[in-house]
């Protein structure tokens, strides 16, 4: 099947536009303002040190409304109807093929360390003697191709070994912990505070052949949530936080917790200007750093 997929310039309130469109007949729609980035990423700047240029340049300038309709009688008749509103909608032609797969163009097999293989899971790769570390990728961020996950699966290989347990705080896809077990680690857990989470990264897991017995996600917060904290209790030979700065810096004076007494810390997510702080907030928690990363602006810490 076909679609239509109609992009509206927006010089006036986008939520009064949408709600025109839905009087006539318009169903799904996608607004792209800039002014709703700026607002969003203002409001939630605790959570990213970084936004992406390419992301900022999509949005730069924009104010316009996408809608999708079916290339048949009753789609073009709805595109009718708006055109003759007063609305001036570019179109372009999309069928389901293109919608189903050609963002799967952009994953690849990505060689992690000297052990490990991401390999997104609709594809068959030659391993060359790694471990396959299979995930959906278009279901969370977190696929491996990002420098701060990159570093913290490397320190993972000279940490991991049978019988360790491993905490993945900010799990996310589950990435990481799934490649603890996938590098020996008995079992491990997870925690984010994204409520999709557990679904997503147990869901990766079990793409891996490692079942909930080994492998668990909760939603939580646990820089707020004293209870989520003493949920997750202590014993960890490994605790792993890919986050951002902000997160981190209150993060490490209470993570010993968790931790085994001689225990492992992998820390990421700092971009390039930020290291300093994190450093002094690791070593005023009573950490003595034992590794220190820096790939592509972002730094990585392991540390006991």
């Amino acid at each position: 099947m076909e679609w239509i997929e109609c992009t509206l310039p927006c010089t006036g309130n986008t939520e009064d536009i949408c709600n025109a469109l839905a009087e006539l007949g318009v169903g799904g729609m996608s607004v792209e303002n800039e002014a709703d980035f700026k607002d969003f990423l203002e409001n939630n700047h605790q959570y990213w040190d970084y936004v992406d240029e390419e992301l900022e340049q999509k949005f730069a300038g924009k104010a316009q409304v996408k809608f999708w309709l079916s290339d048949d009688a009753e789609g073009r008749a709805v595109l009718a109807a708006v055109r003759k509103a007063g609305y001036e909608v570019s179109t372009t032609m999309i069928r389901d093929e293109d919608w189903e797969n050609n963002w799967k163009e952009y994953y690849q097999p990505i060689p992690i360390g000297e052990k490990l293989m991401v390999v997104p899971e609709w594809m068959d790769t030659e391993l060359d003697g790694r471990i396959a570390l299979r995930l959906d990728p278009g279901l969370i961020f977190g696929t491996g191709s990002h420098a701060t996950t990159r570093m913290c699966l490397e320190a993972l290989e000279h940490m991991a070994a049978p019988g360790k347990r491993l905490l993945d705080l900010g799990c996310g896809s589950g990435i990481l912990a799934i490649g603890g077990i996938l590098l020996g680690c008995e079992s491990a857990i997870g925690c984010d505070i994204d409520p999709k989470a557990p679904d997503v990264a147990e869901s990766n897991a079990a793409l891996n052949d490692i079942l909930t017995d080994r492998f668990k996600v909760y939603a939580g917060d646990v820089l707020s949530d004293e209870g989520m904290r003493r949920f997750l209790g202590e014993g960890y030979d490994i605790v792993t936080a890919n986050i951002v700065s902000d997160v981190i810096i209150p993060l490490v004076g209470f993570v010993r917790r968790f931790m085994k007494e001689d225990g492992e810390l992998v820390v990421s997510g700092i971009i390039e200007g930020r290291q300093d702080e994190v450093v002094a907030a690791i070593e005023e928690a009573g950490f003595t750093i034992t590794g220190s990363y820096c790939q592509e602006e972002w730094h990585c810490y392991t540390c006991k």
